[in-house]
């Protein structure tokens, strides 16, 4: 065993990522999960709780670098696999398409696949209950617009369909899970996925009635401060906002132009495309959590089965959106393998090369950049990872816009809160259209004045 970590060690380290695992371990009134001065979720109890080392937090914070990697949870997990590479882990197989069963692909982000597995799995008698993400019913009273839930009927379960870019936290419900038998699948990114498994290891109860785990591929975790952003980009009240749409889905424009959609109390929608938004680029990494910097896992490897987007033509072209599927379970396989022969999906079989270009921005970040970042000077605990560090690799582009990732994640956060306290708006986002000029300019077009000069007019603008 490794030096034992404490709560505190992980946070204060920028490696908390709030997946809530440590607070579910707590026992009841010792520790909560909480929003810090950044809108990110953290934990938060007594004294004793907070700073006290164990050995049961270091095996289980999925962040931790004393915990299992996902190499050895998979080969506990996938004992044999038909396949295995070095960008998706082991599985059997991998798909891209969509859902031809009903209304799963037009009420999903994607293809459907997400919402379509966790209903076959209810249909099937597989499991009794869905631990997923959906909207809270009052955002303004909870203090929070998404959260997990149980969901136990097929309407509940569809219910949770759709895209949240938004920092939640499974404590609750994996307190729930304990407490109430019964048999669950659990959909999450994939450290969260990453932190199931590690307390199934530890807790006999969690280990029976978690049966199935759904995952995610994932880009970074977002702060509560991104839907601030929309609200003051569309110039709405935060506290007059119902209901947050990330990804707008219309048919008629490809599914890689995301649209914002902010539905009001009076009933009124506002909505944006991402583009004409000052931090509207995903890859610029506005509002990145810090510990997703140190992340190596875009598939979720852990997971039985996990779902994408097809980020390639033609797919991503189709405003209907194409799911990218790799599947681990031979249980699951079987289910998909069955529905295809039905009609009931339409998907085909493809390498892992193939998916593997579909998230290729991703790999790049989590396996070339965090090799860079990882020999940079850090303080605290520092993470062990299965890339090794390496400042060689990455050409002198490259490393100048893994530096303005991260700064522009660091730093914009620190002039959001100053902003945001100030209640001016513009002081933010007079910054962000800055670094989104900047980042824009150095990543597609080697850092040409005249194109950050363009693309910071074209914010100003919209």
């Amino acid at each position: 065993m490794k030096k034992l970590l404490s709560p505190k060690d992980i946070v204060r380290s920028g490696l908390c990522i709030g997946c809530g695992s440590c607070v579910a371990q707590a026992e009841t009134g010792d520790a909560q999960m909480q929003f810090d001065a950044y809108g990110q979720l953290k934990p938060n109890g007594n004294a004793a709780w907070y700073r006290r080392p164990s050995e049961p937090f270091t095996r289980t914070c999925p962040f931790s670098p004393a915990a299992k990697n996902e190499d050895d949870l998979a080969a506990q997990l996938f004992q044999k696999p038909m396949q295995r590479d070095k960008h998706l882990g082991s599985f059997q197989t991998a798909y891209v398409g969509h859902v031809a069963e009903e209304d799963f692909r037009l009420r999903g982000s994607s293809g459907g696949m997400v919402t379509w597995v966790a209903t076959e799995l209810l249909r099937k008698g597989l499991i009794d209950g869905v631990a997923h993400v959906v909207a809270t019913e009052d955002p303004q009273g909870e203090g929070r617009f998404f959260k997990y839930r149980i969901a136990r009927t097929e309407a509940e379960v569809r219910a949770g369909a759709r895209s949240r870019y938004y920092p939640i936290e499974m404590s609750e419900i994996l307190q729930t899970i304990k407490a109430v038998p019964g048999r669950y699948a659990v959909v999450g990114i994939p450290c969260f996925i990453k932190a199931v498994h590690l307390l199934r290891r530890e807790d006999p109860v969690l280990r029976e009635r978690i049966q199935f785990t759904l995952g995610l591929f994932c880009g970074h975790m977002k702060s509560a401060r991104f839907v601030e952003s929309f609200a003051w980009q569309l110039q709405v009240p935060l506290n007059e906002v119902k209901a947050v749409e990330f990804r707008y889905k219309d048919e008629n424009r490809p599914a890689n132009w995301y649209n914002a959609a902010l539905t009001l109390k009076d009933g009124r929608v506002v909505n944006k495309d991402w583009w004409h938004l000052a931090d509207g680029d995903w890859g610029a990494g506005h509002f990145m959590n810090s510990a997703c910097n140190f992340c190596d896992d875009v598939v979720a490897e852990t997971a039985d089965i996990a779902f994408g987007d097809a980020w390639v033509e033609p797919y991503s072209s189709d405003g209907k959106g194409t799911n990218v599927v790799i599947v681990r379970s031979p249980l699951i396989q079987n289910l998909v393998a069955r529905a295809i022969s039905e009609g009931r999906l339409q998907l085909k079989e493809v390498d892992a090369a193939f998916v593997t270009q579909t998230q290729a921005a991703g790999f790049r970040q989590r396996r070339e950049g965090l090799a860079y970042r990882l020999t940079w000077h850090r303080n605290g605990v520092r993470p062990i990872k299965r890339v090794a560090p390496d400042a060689k690799t990455p050409t002198r582009q490259r490393k100048i816009i893994y530096r303005m990732r991260y700064y522009i994640s660091a730093w914009g956060q620190q002039v959001f809160r100053f902003a945001r306290r100030l209640q001016k708006p513009h002081v933010y986002l007079r910054w962000a259209r800055t670094a989104a000029a900047a980042y824009h300019g150095f990543a597609y077009h080697q850092g040409k004045f005249g194109e950050i000069k363009k693309r910071f007019g074209e914010l100003k603008k919209s």
